[in-house]
């Protein structure tokens, strides 16, 4: 199996994002962790209207998250993001939303894959078609 480099990007936590208790909503923690990949795959040199011309679209197959430390308004974090490649289909992602002094917050894992936007169905060795698209693929660990 092939892991990715560290890739991290920062963040700061809005006061909008919170809730009623004043931590970080819960389902904002998706949205930091698909900014990440969106910033990865930008990174890699790859932009959604790559990946939409070549007939392939990410997606997320199943979820994990594990809340570690509250986060509130004006916190700020750093979101990681790293693939790991397997021989399959699908891929899988491991992603961390830390403070700066190294204080975990949350951890996210993912399973994921490309789909041909025309079959509707997941791409064989999604490594090797994400590794030709992208102008530096290291950014993926390959």
């Amino acid at each position: 199996m092939i892991v990715a480099d560290e890739f991290f990007v920062p963040v700061t936590v809005r006061g909008y994002e919170t809730d009623v208790q004043g931590h970080l909503n819960q389902a904002v923690y998706l949205q930091y962790a698909e900014h990440a990949r969106w910033e990865l795959f930008e990174a890699a040199g790859i932009r959604q209207q790559d990946l939409q011309a070549a007939g392939l679209g990410p997606v997320v197959l199943e979820t994990t998250i594990r809340y570690k430390r509250e986060l509130r308004a004006g916190d700020k974090v750093e979101v990681t993001c790293a693939f790991a490649w397997g021989t399959g289909k699908t891929f899988r992602l491991t992603q961390t939303i830390r403070k700066p002094d190294g204080t975990v917050s949350a951890e996210v894992t993912a399973l994921g894959g490309f789909l041909d936007l025309k079959e509707r169905r997941l791409i064989a060795e999604p490594a090797a078609r994400i590794g030709a698209l992208a102008k530096d693929p290291s950014r993926f660990g390959l």
